[in-house]
């Protein structure tokens, strides 16, 4: 084991974090959710198993905490619904797995991960999905486990202005942010990432963002793992998580110059804006985002997590954000 990589996970809880929104006992339920998240994934590195089960120990965490736009606090579409969608990817063997707009699956994660490891395909949606994972014994839950009081009341506040007519800066952030995910590099040096989310407020038929999409908010290969959060449509058209990826592996762009340049200046080019987390085979680790703050932490040699949520504070990394840098409008 001489020559055995230190592992390393990151992880992070969504972009679009406002200041104002956030109150004392939120920020504590939050980092302590944070640094638990990555204790459990880094307990996964630090026994041997692969960076994969890192990721899904990470994210089963996030999932199962109501903070959190993915599982338990999932935001309502417009019919009033709980729709969850999550992916994963091996990086050392480029396998995949993703679901899509299920209602009634607890850890939408693991049965992502079902998808990679027990189906022949890629990705499954809807109905089709949710069979899957009671055929595989991925846990099934009343659809009424995901209703939280405040995810309701964002949804009353958008149909409310959608009937208005107009569209706060504030609200569009609530709408599209809010995920979780995490990147993870294991003892043999490989790397995989996985993201989970609800989507976005009041979304309408069938949307699906970038999350569960391979390259766009999820993506691992040899040298590079990405999950992002942000407005997913932006994501899409990007290919953000891929050409980060594509940058570090193919242009030997450093990963904190290559992430920062698809989601600081190419994602904001567009107008589009959140944030990313990455992380490359040296155990680099980069976390670019253009909001107010980024639900975020790290774990690597030290064994501590250190977490951070707003872009003023020092997340460890030594990555600031550019003061040339904010939210797009």
């Amino acid at each position: 084991m001489s020559h055995a990589t230190t592992p390393v996970l990151v992880i992070h809880g969504g972009a679009g974090v406002i200041k104002r929104d956030m109150n004392p006992a939120r920020e504590k339920a939050v980092r302590a959710a944070l640094a638990q998240a990555l204790q459990n994934g880094y307990g996964q590195l630090k026994a041997g198993k692969p960076a994969m089960d890192a990721v899904t120990a990470a994210i089963t965490v996030l999932e199962n905490d109501p903070n959190f736009n993915a599982g338990k606090g999932a935001v309502f579409t417009h019919d009033g619904k709980n729709e969850l969608d999550a992916a994963v990817m091996d990086g050392f063997t480029l396998k995949a797995g993703a679901i899509a707009g299920v209602h009634r699956v607890k850890n939408p994660i693991l049965l992502a991960r079902a998808v990679m490891d027990k189906s022949p395909h890629v990705m499954l949606a809807g109905d089709g999905a949710e069979a899957f994972a009671k055929e595989v014994g991925v846990e099934l839950v009343d659809p009424s486990y995901f209703r939280t009081e405040e995810r309701w009341q964002q949804l009353q506040k958008a149909l409310k202005e959608d009937a208005e007519h107009r569209q706060h800066e504030d609200m569009e952030t609530a709408r599209h942010f809010g995920t979780v995910g995490a990147v993870a590099l294991d003892t043999q040096g490989r790397l995989a990432a996985g993201t989970s989310t609800g989507g976005m407020t009041n979304k309408r038929w069938g949307r699906i963002g970038d999350s569960p999409l391979i390259g766009a908010g999820t993506y691992a290969n040899n040298g590079c793992a990405v999950s992002g959060t942000g407005w997913g449509e932006f994501y899409i058209r990007t290919v953000a998580a891929h050409e980060i990826c594509m940058r570090v592996t193919q242009m030997r762009v450093p990963l904190k110059r290559a992430a920062a340049e698809v989601i600081n200046q190419e994602i904001p080019s567009m107008g589009g804006n959140g944030g990313a987390i990455a992380l490359d085979a040296q155990g680099n680790v980069a976390m670019p985002f253009n909001t107010d703050g980024m639900f975020r932490g790290w774990i690597g040699e030290d064994g501590k997590p250190h977490v951070a949520i707003y872009g003023d504070e020092d997340d460890g990394t030594h990555d600031p954000l550019p003061a040339s840098e904010s939210s797009a409008e």
